[in-house]
């Protein structure tokens, strides 16, 4: 005996009243990113997945979110996002659809002296919304490296305190689908800093990265300015934000320096050193 299924969600409501998002949050799914070194890295991400609901539809069908997820997992770039978020717009039968992702990005990276490689994870976010009008996408990352500062350099008899700092870098494309990656911003956050940071150093490598750091003394406010200088320089970006946090090791207290969102022909504000 067959049974026939009612469709409750594709019912009508008639209570008028329209829903900007509705879908899945905090979903963890493995996705295979694509880097800039000509591979694809499996990553666990964290998944939030929605698109605008009509007044006249009471729920949207979220086995559909998983579905489309499931279909354009291996081939996550900066122009397959929008496909697979258009893809999700169109079998909703919305008029907007949004995805955020949010994974560790794994890297490869050597040694400065000996040359041996390792792993480096960046924490990464991508969110991506596409409308009739048209469509949006945001990268973020966030960088570890390490500051050593200039005030203790320059009065201290040998030596100077150092610490890691976390460079978070946001930018939206001019392009959404150009080809403007998360490597290029890792590598902007990384050459911001005294030094960046490794996970694998042997004697040699270690010598180096002290030592190159040392000659290097940053501010928080140093290294969101050099942020923002390589930002600028770059023609693919429309806008962007920085911020920078430095975990101080020899005061009980954090220091940053934030820029917000500002098109790269936009004057910046000061940010007086200290």
């Amino acid at each position: 005996m067959s049974h026939v299924l009612s469709d409750v969600q594709a019912q009508p409501d008639m209570r008028g009243i329209a829903l900007g998002e509705v879908g899945i949050d905090r979903l963890r799914y493995p996705l295979l990113v694509a880097d800039g070194q000509g591979g694809k890295r499996e990553v666990a991400a964290t998944v939030t997945m929605s698109a605008s609901l009509g007044a006249d539809i009471k729920g949207a069908h979220l086995s559909r979110f998983i579905e489309v997820l499931q279909e354009w997992r291996d081939q996550l770039g900066p122009d397959s996002a929008l496909g697979m978020v258009d893809d999700l717009r169109r079998r909703m039968g919305s008029t907007t659809a949004r995805v955020k992702i949010t994974f560790p990005y794994f890297l490869e990276r050597p040694a400065p002296v000996t040359g041996i490689s390792s792993f480096m994870d960046y924490a990464c976010e991508l969110d991506v919304s596409v409308a009739d009008a048209g469509a949006a996408l945001l990268q973020q990352v966030r960088v570890p490296v390490t500051s050593v500062c200039p005030c203790s350099k320059a009065i201290s008899d040998c030596g100077a305190h150092n610490q890691r700092g976390w460079v978070t870098i946001g930018v939206r494309p001019r392009d959404p689908r150009g080809d403007l990656w998360f490597d290029d911003l890792i590598t902007i956050a990384e050459s911001s800093g005294s030094s960046p940071v490794y996970t694998l150093l042997k004697r040699p490598d270690e010598r180096h990265v002290t030592m190159a750091a040392y000659d290097n003394p940053v501010f928080v406010e140093d290294m969101a300015r050099n942020v923002v200088i390589a930002l600028r320089r770059d023609n693919r970006i429309a806008e962007y934000r920085v911020r920078v946090v430095n975990d101080e090791s020899i005061h009980n207290h954090a220091a940053y320096a934030e820029i917000p969102w500002t098109a790269p022909d936009e004057s910046g504000g000061g940010l007086d050193a200290g």
